[in-house]
């Protein structure tokens, strides 16, 4: 009689079970009533455990407390004994844009992390590095309006490592704005120069060609007279008809070996330290 009653009130009573399927009634039972309930109730209860809707396992049934920690895929499928579990929730795997922006962001890191190992960020190497700069060609950059010429000199003040320097044919009227430190050989072949005034600053000038400019005048040559200039070219200039032009050349700058591709003659020295008049004669060429 006392079984009836019990079996009819745990048919009766709400559901030993939370709706996460974890079993509460050892929380509100006493363990007498729980051994009782175990081997009489459970014939009562339902074959498949209680589920949530987002349960990954349809209805097989899982078992509980021995299986408390193990993951749901390594779970067996075998009846239900003792407490039951809910599955936990299976979520669905990232989409296909998720998956290329994954992609894409690992790329970055990676890409980052490279250019931290080489020392050099890549803000830095988009940076212009004109300051360290040791042979730099800027041939024929057509400079045909003010503020791209402007420019240009914007980067020839910043050469102060620069050696060698070819500024071949780029429309250049004046450099006196420029000085180039460390520069021992300077193109400036087939630009617009008239006076050696618009030269830049060169203090260690070794090599230096003017040819196809417009110089008709040897003033401002002193500006190199103490430099170590060794060989200079100005073929093609105005200033190549004087009389005496060689002469004059070599005893301005001391420390000079070719001029215009010609080494010292013997006659260039008949005039060292000759002072010519100031009125500059020019040979006639019939």
């Amino acid at each position: 009689m006392r079984y009836e009653s019990f079996r009819d009130s745990t048919c009766t009573s709400p559901s030993p079970f939370s709706s996460s399927g974890v079993n509460t009634l050892s929380d509100s039972l006493p363990k007498s009533h729980l051994s009782h309930y175990s081997e009489l109730g459970v014939a009562h209860l339902p074959a498949s455990v209680h589920r949530s809707p987002d349960s990954g396992l349809g209805s097989t049934p899982l078992p509980a407390s021995r299986f408390r920690f193990a993951s749901w895929h390594h779970l067996p499928q075998c009846d239900l004994t003792g407490d039951q579990l809910t599955c936990p929730r299976v979520r669905e795997g990232p989409s296909d844009d998720e998956l290329i922006q994954r992609e894409a962001r690992v790329g970055r890191r990676r890409r980052k992390r490279r250019r931290e190992e080489e020392g050099q960020s890549w803000e830095e190497r988009r940076q212009e590095n004109w300051e360290n700069s040791l042979e730099l060609n800027l041939s024929y950059q057509d400079l045909g309006d003010d503020f791209q010429e402007q420019n240009f000199l914007r980067i020839l003040r910043r050469l102060i490592r620069v050696e060698q320097l070819q500024l071949v044919n780029n429309s250049l009227s004046n450099l006196s704005s420029v000085c180039l430190p460390r520069c021992r050989i300077l193109n400036l072949h087939r630009n617009h120069l008239v006076s050696l005034h618009q030269l830049p600053k060169l203090p260690v000038v070794e090599q230096l060609c003017l040819s196809e400019n417009a110089i008709s005048s040897l003033e401002g040559l002193n500006a190199l007279r103490n430099s170590s200039l060794r060989s200079l070219n100005l073929t093609l200039n105005p200033v190549t008809f004087f009389q005496d032009y060689r002469a004059r050349v070599f005893s301005f700058l001391p420390n000079l070996e070719i001029l215009d591709g010609v080494p010292m003659l013997p006659e260039d020295q008949l005039h060292t330290g000759f002072q010519f008049p100031q009125i500059t004669r020019m040979c006639n060429i019939l």
